[in-house]
């Protein structure tokens, strides 16, 4: 099939064929065309055959290291290079980055830190003629952005001792963020998902995804309910050839007990009333990517004035680290008196006007006089209260 007008092409070099796969998937999904190689010398000459302009280069290759790779590369390519390997040492980062690189990501990586590293690197792109505005896809976009909407909650929870907001935002590139949540008789369920792609084609599968969610809502056990949802979803995605990140977790709001699995999505954080932040465990790869994939649960505890924040890579693309995303989403949590102006402040770190993607966050604060008040005590816990 020949290249489209305005496509834009990739290289994937990497020997490893179940990671050049996933590789390959998350690419299609940013619009690449993708051509991919198993060792080094195969990969240059894909480079120099397609005129790509992002190559993503596994270091160990079974020919010439991928250092040697990005020197032959430089000589003749100006694509971006974005290094990926299981080297973690600074010496092998400053190595690859001083021989041509561009950006370098260390193996075991998450498919939306990738990408958000490439959306990075081609804000800096340079600048060309934008092409004429379709009115067909901007009215694709315009119902994308309507059903998008439709999948919000309408329903406000009203739990004792907890403040719970959502806000969601839509860009120009309508993708398929969605957040979701319901109360049950001891708490309550939440899930926030992104469908990989854009338009009314993402939109449907946020969809999909919201209803097969709530169909498992009686399953006792998490672990079940999501390996029973998500062996129904991946039946969906792979007749899309799309994959979906998604965070799910129950509340039990007496104890504070909170029962979470993590798919690939990777942005949720504990942010406690005093002590540091943390960013919860990803329990494995986003659904749609490996057949026959489990995901195993894992808990946190909200004590009095602490907040669940979970956020999409709208406002990770903002950021040139993770530890700059986490300090800033934090910072912003925690000026806040409520869960509605926490989640207004995390949405403002990306701003409208420069975000390329949908804009998520979720906040499940649990009230600093929350455990007073379970207990009935004459006086306070000793516990510091969110700062106002």
């Amino acid at each position: 099939m020949s290249s489209t007008p305005n496509k834009r092409r990739a290289v994937v070099i990497e020997d490893d064929a179940d990671i050049r796969g996933l590789l390959v998937v998350v690419l299609q999904q940013l619009d690449f065309e993708v051509a991919e190689a198993s060792d080094g010398l195969t990969g240059v000459e894909a480079v120099r055959s397609t005129g790509a302009e992002l190559v993503t280069l596994d270091v160990n290759l079974p020919d010439i290291d991928g250092m040697e790779v990005c020197r032959r590369l430089r000589e003749f390519s100006d694509a971006y290079i974005l290094m990926l390997t299981a080297r973690a040492d600074e010496l092998d980062r400053l190595t690859g980055l001083d021989t041509g690189a561009d950006d370098y990501l260390t193996k075991p990586f998450s498919p939306k830190e990738l990408q958000a590293r490439i959306r990075a690197l081609f804000r800096r792109a340079r600048t060309t003629a934008a092409p004429t505005e379709d009115p067909r896809v901007t009215d694709e976009l315009s119902r994308a952005a309507v059903v998008q909407k439709s999948l919000l909650p309408q329903e406000k929870v009203q739990l004792k001792d907890y403040d719970v907001a959502g806000a969601f935002r839509p860009s120009r590139s309508v993708g398929g963020d969605f957040y979701d949540w319901y109360q049950t008789s001891n708490g309550m369920h939440l899930t926030v998902a992104d469908a990989m792609g854009k338009g009314m084609g993402a939109a449907l599968i946020a969809a999909t995804v919201r209803a097969v969610m709530r169909s498992v809502a009686d399953s006792p056990a998490i672990g079940d309910a999501f390996d029973s949802a998500s062996a129904t979803i991946a039946a969906d995605l792979g007749q899309s050839g799309s994959f979906v990140t998604m965070f799910h977790a129950r509340l039990d709001s007496a104890s504070g007990n909170v029962s979470y699995i993590d798919a690939g999505h990777g942005l949720a954080l504990h942010v406690p009333a005093h002590g540091a932040t943390r960013r919860l465990v990803t329990a494995g790869p986003p659904v749609g990517v490996l057949d026959g994939q489990e995901w195993p649960a894992a808990d946190m505890h909200l004590d009095a004035g602490d907040s669940l924040v979970i956020v999409s890579d709208g406002v990770l693309d903002v950021y040139p680290s993770l530890e700059d995303f986490i300090r800033s989403v934090e910072e912003a949590v925690r000026q806040q008196a409520t869960a509605e102006a926490a989640c207004a402040a995390v949405l403002a770190l990306a701003p409208a006007t420069t975000a390329e993607d949908d804009v998520t966050a979720v906040v499940v604060r649990r009230r600093p006089d929350a455990i007073l008040a379970a207990h009935g005590r004459d006086e306070a816990p000793q516990t510091e209260a969110l700062p106002q």
